[in-house]
């Protein structure tokens, strides 16, 4: 039977709690949407941190894990059936924490389903989207003379926004009067826009008062609180 130490990712990062659910990862978004799910359910976990300026996510033993080099990714070592689960992607990683404790997923079909297309709307609209404002505006990017780039991408941060804006009219999270997955995926981002990225006045933040309302109820969250700060990086 497999157990969490014949993963090879367990001898870079040796697990003091192998009963725990172990957590690679950094606290960028898609990182503290895990984080953050794994603190608002209550499921007890281990976070181990990633370091890419130590280049951890190209090493042999993170790829053995998770082949696309990214974080966040987990190790389950009471998965299905009891036997350990490994998983990357944090949108397939929040719909399994959802499934496994009942939590932050509506029970009913349709609004299932509707939950997950606004949590498939953040991977590949806000996540890539608002990163590539984020590179263009205080990263390399930065300094490129021509500002087409970063004005193609502003231009379509500022519909998504808009889109979320609509949503959220009327409603007290994206999917009414209660939080959701959806919630854990896209809140992150935009909390990661206006603040790390310092581009709230470059995407025109003040035009959408719904999210900045929802944007605040979110950051009030205990959760959020500790999650933003897991794994906790070294000073």
């Amino acid at each position: 039977m497999t157990v969490l130490s014949d993963f090879p990712i367990t001898g870079k990062w040796p697990a003091q709690h192998p009963d725990r659910l172990q957590l690679y990862s950094l606290n960028t978004p898609n990182g503290i949407k895990v984080s953050l799910m794994l603190e608002e359910t209550g499921l007890p976990y281990e976070p181990q941190l990633v370091r890419f300026d130590k280049h951890d996510q190209t090493s042999p033993e993170f790829l053995s894990l998770n082949p696309n080099n990214k974080i966040p990714a987990i190790i389950d070592p009471n998965g299905p059936g009891g036997a350990p689960l490994a998983l990357w992607e944090s949108g397939a990683i929040l719909v399994y924490l959802a499934d496994k404790t009942g939590k932050f997923m509506p029970a009913d079909p349709a609004l299932r389903y509707e939950t997950l297309q606004w949590v498939m709307w953040q991977m590949g609209g806000i996540g890539p989207m608002f990163g590539q404002v984020g590179f263009f505006h205080k990263f390399a990017g930065k300094d490129y003379e021509d500002k087409r780039p970063r004005d193609r991408y502003v231009a379509e941060s500022k519909r998504l926004l808009n889109v979320l804006n609509e949503r959220l009219k009327g409603r007290e999270w994206i999917m009414g009067d209660d939080y959701t997955i959806a919630d854990i995926a896209t809140f992150p981002w935009v909390r990661n826009l206006l603040g790390f990225y310092e581009a709230g006045d470059l995407v025109g933040i003040q035009d959408f008062p719904e999210v900045t309302r929802v944007l605040a109820a979110f950051a009030a969250r205990p959760a959020v609180q500790r999650a933003v700060n897991i794994p906790k990086r070294p000073e």
